[in-house]
């Protein structure tokens, strides 16, 4: 049987990010991807020139379509807007028994907002409880924690912040800072860091929504949160490396980059 991973994100019309991204990075790391759409973004490489929230029941009745039929060996979710949608996510996966990975998305690659300032205290009180692992960047970090990280040493600070509020595991993601790309994964007892090469390219729209589908799709398999992480870690570093220009800004990262002739 192929696994099935369940996303609950925005669409992206760009295919960069969002939803379009969860499904090519699971058809690429071989899960069954599924969708359910909180909100339509118009947005290109560029950044997001419109964006409409979808209503709670539209988000519910595809949630339950979905599971009650199909099931769900995984669960992630991106772009939730509101703390209304907030509050409707994290009470449907913590009713379902299935690991979530939870990338709490902010902002936009662009710097364009994705969550509503009024929904901050949704994620922190209702959707972080219910991660089994969170993925925020260090300007998530921030937002929902007040800690603002300035070199390798604070990923421990901010590990700490985030667990604070209740994920098992909490991946801070230091791609922010210079240097080598660093991410911290830790439960609280144990760690692991994780490094690779930082390539000199600017097309990485997508790149957030790529990690957190890339773990659920390897949780969904039966790894373990570490082993998937590593796995993902690594496929989205190749996708990094292999992105390419779409559009006169930025472009996403290769979700295929395996599938390709020249794939290092």
């Amino acid at each position: 049987m192929i696994p099935n991973v369940l996303t609950l994100a925005g669409s992206d019309s760009g295919g960069g990010a969002g939803i379009q991204a969860d499904l090519k990075t699971m058809l690429a790391l071989g899960v069954h991807g599924m969708s359910v759409i909180t909100a339509v973004t118009a947005q290109n490489s560029l950044g997001v020139q419109g964006a409409w929230e979808l209503p709670v029941e539209a988000v519910r009745a595809q949630y339950r379509s979905v599971v009650d039929d199909i099931g769900v060996q995984a669960i992630k979710t991106g772009m939730l807007a509101s703390a209304e949608l907030v509050g409707t996510v994290a009470e449907l996966i913590g009713g379902t028994a299935a690991p979530a990975v939870v990338d709490p998305v902010g902002v936009s690659k662009h710097g364009d907002p994705l969550l509503a300032a009024s929904a901050l205290d949704s994620v922190r009180t209702k959707l972080l409880p219910v991660a089994t692992v969170a993925t925020p960047n260090l300007d998530e970090v921030a937002q929902l924690t007040g800690v603002h990280v300035e070199s390798e040493e604070q990923l421990r600070e901010a590990a700490d912040a985030v667990l604070a509020y209740g994920p098992r595991w909490v991946l801070i993601k230091g791609g922010h800072l210079s240097g080598d790309a660093v991410d911290l994964l830790t439960d609280g007892t144990a760690e692991h860091w994780l490094r690779a090469p930082r390539y000199d390219n600017r097309h990485t729209h997508g790149t957030g929504c790529t990690l957190a589908s890339a773990i659920a799709s390897g949780l969904a398999k039966g790894l373990p949160v570490p082993e998937a992480v590593v796995a993902a870690k690594d496929y989205v570093t190749g996708a990094i490396r292999a992105g390419f220009a779409l559009g006169g800004g930025i472009g996403p990262v290769d979700h295929g980059w395996r599938f390709r002739g020249d794939a290092a």
